[in-house]
């Protein structure tokens, strides 16, 4: 029996702010990760699917997915309107020859686009064939309100298997904001579950995006159940290095990333 392809590790652009989306395609070819996520946000280049070609082409770093821009922050990021942007990712991701659109839940206050939010993810991907992979959220608290009051945003939770979607999006930083165990989470996702955000957290209700291993997370024990399992989607390090003071700096945090990663998936 052949054995299976080696699971992609790939570098969000995210994890590379406050620089810009072309810095992270450099860093990846630098320091041998499989690719790129790009998140789509307030970076002009991650708007623009021309330049995010032309930096995938001059660092030899193809496109693993696109994070829809699904964010708080950027609901006006090509428009208005969330079904109108993530049509867009998905034909970002066909234009760029990525194989997944990484999307949030509706907000609760997205009544229209939560009613239609299965039936679209389903057109979608028929008519695409790219996988829109659902992603885990986590619980806030509110402004005044008590330290242990955590309330959400997304209808009509954060736990998309609470629906149940043909794809996820495990995200191990938004889990750990949650309280929320990754593995039994992966367990419910099952053979849907086809990309990782891979980072760490304490357990505080925040999205601290720390690199794997500096927090409480089961980031090892979770690579290596998704080799036992043989699972054949994407991991993709979403981490934050927005204190490091230079170059130097980030890359050692990215390279150390890429390394935990390798070390658990076998590679």
């Amino acid at each position: 029996m052949s054995e299976s392809a080696p699971v992609p590790v790939g570098l969000s652009t995210a994890s590379v702010w406050p620089l810009r989306a072309g810095a992270a395609f450099e860093l990846a070819a630098d320091l041998g990760y499989d690719g790129v996520e790009v998140m789509v946000w307030a970076d002009p280049i991650s708007q623009d699917v021309s330049a995010i070609r032309r930096w995938s082409r001059r660092t030899g770093m193809p496109v693993l997915s696109v994070h829809s821009p699904s964010l708080l922050i950027t609901q006006r990021i090509w428009s208005p309107d969330p079904e109108v942007r993530l049509r867009r990712s998905v034909d970002a991701a066909l234009e760029l020859g990525a194989r997944t659109v990484v999307v949030h839940p509706p907000f609760r206050w997205q009544r229209r686009y939560g009613d239609a939010f299965g039936d679209l993810v389903d057109e979608l991907e028929d008519a695409s064939g790219v996988d829109i992979a659902v992603e885990n959220m986590f619980k806030v608290r509110p402004p005044g309100g008590s330290r242990d009051a955590r309330v959400s945003a997304f209808r009509p939770s954060i736990d998309p298997t609470d629906v149940g979607f043909r794809h996820y999006t495990l995200d191990l930083s938004h889990s750990a904001a949650a309280r929320m165990d990754a593995l039994a989470l992966a367990d419910r996702m099952g053979a849907g579950l086809s990309h990782v955000h891979l980072a760490d957290g304490t357990g505080i209700p925040k999205d601290e995006h720390l690199i794997p291993g500096h927090g409480g997370q089961p980031c090892a024990e979770l690579l290596e159940k998704l080799v036992s399992d043989g699972f054949s989607g994407q991991v993709v390090l979403e981490v934050n290095t927005r204190h490091a003071t230079d170059t130097a700096s980030r890359a050692r945090a990215l390279a150390e990333a890429l390394l935990f990663a390798r070390l658990h998936l076998g590679q």
